[in-house]
């Protein structure tokens, strides 16, 4: 595709030599760059993302044969200069990959917890009845029956577009996508054609982003004020909102799509009656705009109630009977790092889990607290370079529902971990709780945590759940919490 091609779909700019070179690829990592990419110059984000523009000697030097910039750069080779880089990105990316998602149904999830669980279910369902399906989110990518690792949840546009090429060239019917705040943000999905936007719910995170939760509310709402203003289409949009979340009001006022609501109380549209919950699973009455059938689901907890009603709205919404929705979520075995039991025919229970909010932790520990008859012991960190406000309140969290907590690392990343734990810490130390120990070796803390437990006991190791990782300063080492306490276990 010629450059000037793409420098037509930007209104105002300035370019400067050959608009008549070939561009075969776009990146914006200077170190992925090929023969005939485009590089594309963000801005940087303090904390979060270095300014490109420092890089573009790199790029040329791996065969960048133009660019993209905010500001003009002493380097002979064709620009294109614009305000904002970011939404030249996303506007190009998906002209560049033939506007992807207009040739599919393209359904997005955005809320604090919940996104990567209700994904699986709403994939799940579409699959099982019958179409091809792609997905995108914190586990990866998926199309058909294929894994491909990411390394951010959701992809900057060049690699969210060339994915969701992908899957429309393996004939995706939908894609089913994990939309985060700092996505919508960063103008990551500009040029996505969403059909139906779901939201599960609000609380605490990412302040150390967004600044504030007023702010962190807005960014999440605009996956649903932009809902069917993005590209021109014949279908109808839909926004399938939580009637029980504290802001579901805001978002229905912001969103000129039709809204169906999913809960528990409040009159949702889609609502769960007669909840049984046990330590082996969930079943409940689904009453709805297409009638009523009683639904198994191999997953526990109240929140996962939300969960499976947010994919059942969507299901129904596309037109999938009741039945066909009930049989495909009792068929469903588990979720990789979502409460995943870890058996090695040991007497006591553990349980792994990604739970990284104060509300997701609450969450899961409250759910545990329900079937637990014996001691909980729970294994948890917090991540660096991420919202510190949070640490002391998940403290306080693991502290309240659990008879003993392992305090220890996640992902450092540039921060000292024995700083992120004495911040957790002051958690216990205000309520006066003094049943926790610091082991910032997380092997270390999983197999006391282990050692510790009895019969009937439960561990929880939380914050991290599938990632097979852990961020460090220097360095990306191989940690898997799943495997760390089979070899435990198998140890003990």
């Amino acid at each position: 595709m010629k450059l000037k091609e793409l420098a037509n779909l930007l209104l105002i700019k300035e370019t400067i030599g050959n608009m008549d070179v070939e561009i075969t690829g776009l990146e914006m990592d200077s170190r992925k760059i090929t023969d005939g990419d485009l590089f594309i110059c963000v801005s940087g984000i303090d904390g979060f993302l270095e300014d490109r523009h420092q890089f573009v000697e790199d790029a040329v030097k791996n065969g960048a044969v133009a660019l993209i910039v905010e500001r003009d750069v002493n380097i002979e080779i064709p620009k294109i200069i614009v305000k904002d880089a970011r939404y030249a990105m996303a506007v190009i990316a998906s002209h560049f990959y033939g506007y992807p998602s207009n040739k599919m149904k393209l359904i997005g999830i955005t809320g604090t917890n919940g996104k990567t669980t209700t994904s699986y279910l709403i994939e799940k369902i579409l699959s099982d009845y019958g179409y091809h399906t792609g997905l995108m989110g914190n586990n990866g990518v998926k199309v058909g029956s294929k894994w491909y690792s990411t390394d951010i949840n959701t992809q900057e546009p060049p690699t969210l577009q060339r994915n969701l090429q992908m899957m429309k060239n393996h004939n995706a019917d939908y894609c089913v996508m994990e939309v985060t705040s700092q996505g919508l943000h960063m103008e990551r999905v500009k040029g996505c054609n969403f059909k139906i936007a779901v939201f599960t719910n609000l609380t605490q995170d990412h302040l150390d982003y967004h600044g504030t939760f007023d702010e962190y509310k807005h960014v999440k709402s605009l996956l649903f004020a932009r809902l069917g203003n993005d590209l021109s289409t014949i279908d109808k949009k839909i926004a399938v909102l939580n009637a029980d979340d504290p802001s579901v009001e805001y978002f229905k006022k912001i969103t000129s799509a039709e809204v169906i609501t999913y809960g528990i109380h409040n009159g949702a549209d889609v609502q769960a009656k007669n909840i049984t919950l046990s330590p082996k699973g969930i079943r409940f009455l689904v009453s709805s705009f297409n009638g009523e059938i009683e639904v198994n689901l191999n997953l526990v907890g109240r929140f996962n109630v939300y969960n499976a009603l947010a994919a059942i709205t969507v299901a129904l919404v596309e037109g999938i009977p009741l039945t066909n929705i009930s049989d495909s979520l009792s068929n469903l075995k588990s979720i990789e790092g979502r409460m995943e039991i870890i058996d090695e025919n040991q007497d006591f229970l553990v349980i792994v889990d990604y739970a990284h909010t104060p509300d997701a932790l609450e969450n899961v520990l409250s759910t545990i607290s329900e079937f637990a008859k014996g001691k909980v012991i729970t294994v948890f960190g917090c991540g660096g370079d991420r919202d510190a406000k949070k640490r002391s309140i998940m403290g306080g969290i693991a502290g309240s529902y659990s008879d003993f907590v392992f305090i220890t690392s996640d992902n450092p990343r540039s921060e000292d971990p024995q700083a992120i734990m004495k911040d957790i810490e002051k958690g216990f130390l205000q309520n006066n709780n003094l049943n926790y120990k610091v082991e910032v070796d997380r092997e270390i803390a999983i197999n006391h945590a282990i050692n510790m437990a009895s019969s009937n006991d439960i561990v929880l190791i939380a914050g991290k759940g599938h990632e097979t990782y852990q961020i460090l300063k220097d360095s990306t080492i191989h940690f898997d919490d799943k495997e760390k306490a089979r070899q435990a276990i198998i140890n003990k």
